[in-house]
């Protein structure tokens, strides 16, 4: 009969304050959305990180007679020489760092140029000649890019030591970023849903002051009184959490495997599979019920004097 009770105290309260439960269940939803895709944002910039990390390569770019001829920068001395090239090669080879050591010649350096630049119109004016030979250095620790552009930068024949980290750092900086953008949102999101929370328990104890009070004077205990409201406020948070799994579920769906269909438009990033997706979901909705019951059970300390 308590159970019954109860269960019917938290359908009064919910069609009672119909229209800001409603507004409950969304903000918790948009909020809880928005903290599942930061962490999913957060997993993928970590995936992605430790996928092209290993497989990134510090490019050794050579002198040519173009950068020589322009007696600027690193090239005053002239172009790099086959003496210099073989030093080179010989001292990568010899640093305990190093796993592999490939040599780009300036018409393999044009050949891909070409594959991947040539319906660009400054590719139908590059010869052959103005691109630089290199060296791919392949790193056993991918950290350790200083200490090659420390013992290479500089040296007579050596036009630039680059990092192709640094290419990537600027679009896991973006990501970054994106995640910091959506954590705000939510925190915002999360103040709004919160502050309704407080806003429909203290409107549902008003509209049911008198019931309480009759429930109080024949002796029913704080918590069997306040348990409805709690209850009431748990119950939209975990529709909320429902919604915001979908959204995330759907996410996933509509973005990388169809629809959008990134996975197929992008196929050098390794997107994170759906498990990573359903490992959230519990933590989502775990969230969603505990937390506008917590809020609920803090304003009723207020706003229900039993």
């Amino acid at each position: 009969m308590r159970a019954q009770f109860v269960l019917s105290e938290i359908g009064v309260g919910l069609r009672r304050n119909l229209t800001m439960t409603f507004a409950v269940i969304i903000s918790v939803a948009l909020s809880l959305a928005l903290f599942g895709g930061a962490l999913l944002m957060r997993e993928q910039v970590s995936t992605m990180k430790d996928y092209w990390y290993d497989k990134v390569n510090v490019s050794i770019y050579l002198c040519t007679k173009a950068d020589a001829a322009s007696a600027t920068g690193k090239c005053g001395k002239g172009a790099v020489t086959a003496q210099q090239k073989e030093q080179l090669e010989a001292d990568l080879k010899k640093m305990d760092i190093v796993e592999t050591v490939y040599y780009e010649s300036a018409d393999e350096a044009f050949k891909r140029y070409k594959e991947q630049y040539g319906d660009t119109a400054i590719a139908s004016v590059i010869t052959p000649d103005q691109m630089p030979e290199s060296f791919r250095v392949k790193l056993k620790d991918p950290e350790k890019y200083k200490v090659v552009a420390t013992a290479f930068a500089g040296r007579d024949g050596v036009q630039s030591v680059q990092d192709q980290r640094d290419i990537l750092q600027n679009l896991f900086d973006l990501m970054n970023g994106m995640n910091i953008a959506a954590l705000g949102v939510m925190g915002l999101m999360l103040v709004i849903a919160l502050m309704l929370i407080v806003n429909t328990v203290r409107v549902s104890a008003f509209s049911r002051r008198r019931e309480t009070g009759i429930m109080r004077l024949v002796g029913a205990s704080s918590f069997y009184i306040q348990m409805p409201f709690i209850m009431e406020a748990a119950f939209a948070g975990l529709l909320g959490g429902a919604v915001a799994c979908v959204l995330l579920l759907a996410g996933r769906y509509f973005l990388i495997d169809h629809g959008i269909a990134l996975a197929d438009k992008m196929q050098l990033v390794n997107f994170i599979g759906w498990d990573a997706v359903l490992a959230k979901l519990p933590l989502v909705i775990a969230i969603g019920l505990l937390m506008p019951a917590v809020a609920a059970f803090i304003a009723l300390r207020k706003y229900l004097k039993v």
